[in-house]
């Protein structure tokens, strides 16, 4: 059993909940991972980078001087990739970087993910948020009391603008809903701060996953 401590909104201690180790999966799931983490950054390139190739290069195709007799060197045309200004051989052309994962990937990497985190004690429950006003610094306070105030990750059962609003502002912390949780945000920061709502929405998807492999 993994044991998560569980703080009011005060961001004081008010007990401690159990993960069954049913549920999670610390044996497998390190290539899902990988996959899907380089799936998704691969979905973040813009792929419009795009050079000229000679016949795109404006320009005749004269011959810039007659072929022997001059002492320099042969040239065909003013858009040679060796020329000042000419074509980029081997550019890179507009594509698509993104990739597919299965869908069972995809799970497997976000239960092992999840696993990790729970297991290696980075993840703390609240009972909800009650910010008296959306603002920064009530937030940090809250975030440095539950020990997360490096870098966390804000799990919501469902929109609060206050939170969303007070933590817009912070560097390292990113306040989400939980069906908006994916594989790459749960590596990418250090701590996961998560309401009970919010906790018990993603161990659902985690159970999700064990009631279609028939575990």
């Amino acid at each position: 059993m993994s044991t998560i401590k569980v703080f009011n909104p005060a961001g004081d201690a008010a007990g401690e909940m159990t993960v069954a180790d049913e549920l999670l999966v610390l044996d497998k799931g390190e290539q899902a991972v990988k996959d899907v983490v380089v799936a998704i950054q691969n979905a973040f390139r813009a792929g419009t980078a795009s050079t000229l190739s000679k016949g795109e290069v404006a320009g005749s195709n004269k011959k810039p001087w007659r072929q022997k007799g001059t002492g320099r060197a042969r040239a065909g045309l003013r858009q040679s990739p060796v020329w000042r200004g000419g074509a980029v051989a081997f550019g890179p052309k507009p594509r698509d970087y993104s990739q597919k994962i299965n869908r069972k990937v995809q799970q497997l990497a976000f239960t092992r993910a999840l696993s990790d985190k729970i297991a290696g004690g980075q993840v703390a429950v609240i009972e909800k948020f009650d910010l008296a006003e959306p603002k920064t610094k009530l937030l940090t306070a809250l975030l440095k009391k539950l020990g997360a105030d490096r870098s966390a990750l804000i799990v919501l059962d469902q929109y609060e603008e206050a939170v969303m609003l007070a933590g817009r502002n912070l560097q390292k912390v990113e306040v989400v809903s939980a069906e908006e949780v994916d594989v790459y945000s749960l590596l990418l920061y250090r701590t996961l701060v998560a309401t009970q709502a919010g906790f018990a929405a993603l161990t659902a998807r985690m159970r999700k996953r064990k009631t279609e492999v028939g575990a």
